[in-house]
């Protein structure tokens, strides 16, 4: 059974993550081995100290607006190998082993499997 890495930010790098209005960040997600962008979705600062507390993805849920860690229902988990916040410290992005057929509650394995163009 796959298990997550368990992140030690330092305070310094906690506060320069830039939420926005809603106090949200959007967080990207990757897979380790193929390098696939497996979804986008959102944070807060409690499911991003989650994140690095339980070594998996927790994030926060616009819709429902709670907390959602990654395959509670579905058995899709997420578990974090790495974390990365970009130069404006205003987007995350995790390396996650993805456990089960995929991140995408349609099915998919990414949720950027529509293409445009022909």
């Amino acid at each position: 059974m796959p298990t997550g890495v368990r992140i030690d930010a330092t305070p310094d790098q906690l506060d320069a993550v830039k939420y926005n209005d809603h106090g949200l960040v959007t967080a990207i997600a990757q897979d380790v081995d193929t390098k696939e962008v497996l979804m986008l979705a959102w944070m807060n600062a409690e499911s991003l100290q989650m994140t690095f507390d339980e070594g998996r993805m927790v994030y926060w849920s616009r819709s429902r607006q709670e907390l959602w860690r990654k395959g509670d229902t579905s058995g899709d988990r997420q578990f974090v190998r790495e974390a990365y916040y970009d130069c404006d410290a205003d987007a995350l992005l995790f390396i996650v082993e993805q456990e089960g057929k995929g991140a995408c509650h349609t099915g998919e394995r990414s949720c950027f499997h529509n293409r445009f163009g022909s």
